[in-house]
């Protein structure tokens, strides 16, 4: 229909040209450029009515946003050389950056480019976004619902969520490209961290069911020694997010404790290796057996354990949303945090030492 329209276009433009040639008394060449001059601007009109620009769905005006898909040369331009630098299990780069002890931001770089960043704590640029904000009024100014679509060429994805999702970690489009993911605190209602990420980022991590056509994109694949440097750095993000969370709770930090993050870590690797899901080996032995094995002394101790979550972030909000481990998570008495991952399989050991 576009290509009979511009037809039609083409030969009014042409008579018209005729017209003002003996009307306006106009060379032929004249004439010609004024054709081709007015065809250019009404070709352009209609691409532009055909091709869309890229648009805010939702409008963020916080200081966080502006970075998103900027390069990472410019992020370092103004804060500086980050506090540490994380490998993810896909592919991309975590930099991350803190200001208080009460906030921790995570830049994802991909291709030299900020394409995801994690936030949590206070004095957050995250407008009209607030860390602590109800459910009930950012569900009101976001409208949360159970699916939500992403175009990327010719492939359709549509991300399904379940209620429980939806009421601890609903996701939001806020552009063509990019998502919000909203973490809840669902003991208090409120807000307590947040995750914007682009599609694609999005595709590799698949946190919610997923209707798809077309194409999946594939995980990356790592040696040994690179998951060993994955695996440590997400053992890090889970000791780091823990005290923030701590923090902000009113509750001491705790000191990490290389022993007990051993401990942690194999117990993680036998669950990854032998199929299995319990604080108890298969041996029987439990935490307590764990840590006297490694002549472990201590007065009290707990454990949390997790299992196929896409990434430490998204681990420590499903212990913080579980009574049993956001207990562990927030328990005045602890002193001490060992963190043990293997590839995705996650294990905190918490002890009161003095």
């Amino acid at each position: 229909m576009r290509l009979s329209r511009l037809l039609a276009l083409l030969l009014l433009v042409v008579i018209s040209g005729f017209y003002f040639l003996e009307k306006n008394d106009l060379t032929p060449e004249q004439a010609v450029q004024n054709i081709n001059t007015v065809v250019e601007e009404k070709k352009n009109v209609l691409k532009t009515k055909a091709m869309p620009a890229k648009r805010s769905i939702i409008p963020l005006e916080g200081d966080l946003y502006r970075w998103i898909g900027k390069p990472v040369k410019e992020l370092s331009a103004v804060y500086g050389k980050p506090a540490k630098e994380y490998e993810s299990p896909y592919g991309y780069q975590w930099l991350v950056y803190t200001q208080s002890e009460g906030q921790y931001i995570q830049f994802g770089v991909k291709d030299n480019k900020i394409a995801s960043i994690y936030a949590i704590g206070d004095e957050l640029s995250l407008e009209p976004i607030q860390i602590g904000q109800s459910y009930d009024s950012l569900k009101e100014n976001f409208s949360f619902t159970n699916e939500v679509t992403y175009s990327e060429g010719l492939s359709s994805y549509t991300f399904k969520l379940k209620d429980e999702e939806l009421r601890s970690r609903p996701l939001v489009k806020i552009t063509d490209n990019y998502f919000i993911q909203l973490y809840f605190d669902s003991f208090t209602g409120k807000l307590s961290s947040v995750r914007v990420l682009s599609g694609d980022i999005l595709l590799l991590h698949r946190p919610y069911g997923m209707e798809y056509r077309g194409s999946l994109p594939e995980k990356p694949s790592f040696s040994d020694k690179e998951w060993n440097k994955i695996e440590a750095d997400m053992e890090q993000q889970i000791f780091d997010i823990t005290n923030i969370i701590r923090f902000n709770h009113g509750k001491p930090a705790l000191k990490w404790d290389e022993t007990v993050s051993n401990v942690a870590y194999l117990h993680s690797k036998d669950m990854a290796q032998n199929n299995y899901f319990s604080h108890y080996g298969l041996d029987g032995d439990g935490l307590k057996e764990r840590l006297a094995a490694e002549e472990v002394f201590y007065r009290s101790a707990g454990e949390n354990i997790a299992a196929q979550y896409p990434d430490a972030p998204s681990a420590m909000h499903g212990w913080l949303n579980s009574k049993g481990h956001r207990e562990a998570l927030l328990k005045d008495d602890y002193t001490h945090l060992g963190v043990g991952v293997y590839r995705f399989y996650y294990t905190q050991n918490f002890l009161k030492i003095q």
